[in-house]
């Protein structure tokens, strides 16, 4: 038995009657009218560089939806630095990479995260050909299987101008949210992101502006969709 890692707090949770929360709420209900007729099911969350709080958002996203009574599992796609198990002060030793290569099973890599209806895949052991493996048939077959089950999936990929992970990941998703560090991110480098994306076709349901200077410190995240 593996020792947990270190966890890192959900603000869904910490600070649950503040604006934060309630803002992840909004988010989960902007997401869920975004595409007229047809709820995204597989959701990719990415950034245009590293450190802009994608993880973040995926976690507490996660948690917003599984406190509306839907099943959600997250997977951490990011098998370069993967992040989500810390949220859940999960161990990182068995995830997504171990499933794609076949060193464990569905269930195996599968973890209850102590909220009802929110489960984990983390990223497993750190791959040595992360691109490849996100672009496998395995990956796209396990995705279309927990659809079978799951209300949402929810997908951590790593930034799009350091790999090409989540372009790969983008075209097996209905949608993708881009988070964005207004305090450091540039608007070039967020606008180069969002083409590259466009560039495979992948729909972008909207932004979220991290970061964003107002007097509540509170006001951290705010929800853009594109018409």
């Amino acid at each position: 038995m593996y020792p947990p890692s270190r966890q890192y707090p959900l603000l869904i949770q910490s600070q649950s009657k503040s604006s934060v929360s309630e803002a992840f709420k909004t988010l989960r209900t902007n997401i869920q009218f975004s595409v007229k007729g047809v709820e995204p099911k597989v959701v990719l969350v990415t950034s245009a560089e590293k450190g802009e709080g994608k993880s973040t958002t995926t976690a507490n996203l996660a948690a917003a939806y599984a406190l509306d009574n839907k099943r959600v599992i997250m997977i951490d796609a990011d098998l370069r630095k993967p992040t989500l198990h810390h949220f859940f002060s999960k161990t990182n030793r068995v995830g997504l990479s171990n499933l794609l290569v076949q060193q464990c099973n569905l269930e195996e890599a599968i973890w209850e995260t102590g909220i009802p209806g929110l489960m984990l895949i983390g990223a497993g052991t750190i791959a040595t050909h992360p691109t490849e493996m996100l672009g496998s048939d395995r990956m796209k077959a396990l995705i279309h299987k927990l659809a079978q089950s799951f209300d949402i999936i929810l997908i951590d990929s790593p930034p799009v101008m350091m790999f090409s992970d989540a372009q790969i990941l983008a075209s097996q998703c209905d949608g993708v949210l881009m988070v964005i560090n207004c305090g450091r991110v540039k608007k070039r480098i967020a606008r180069k992101a969002k083409e590259q994306l466009d560039f495979v076709g992948a729909r972008i349901l909207g932004a979220i502006m991290n970061n964003v200077k107002k007097h509540d410190e509170d006001f951290q995240y705010y929800y853009g969709a594109n018409s």
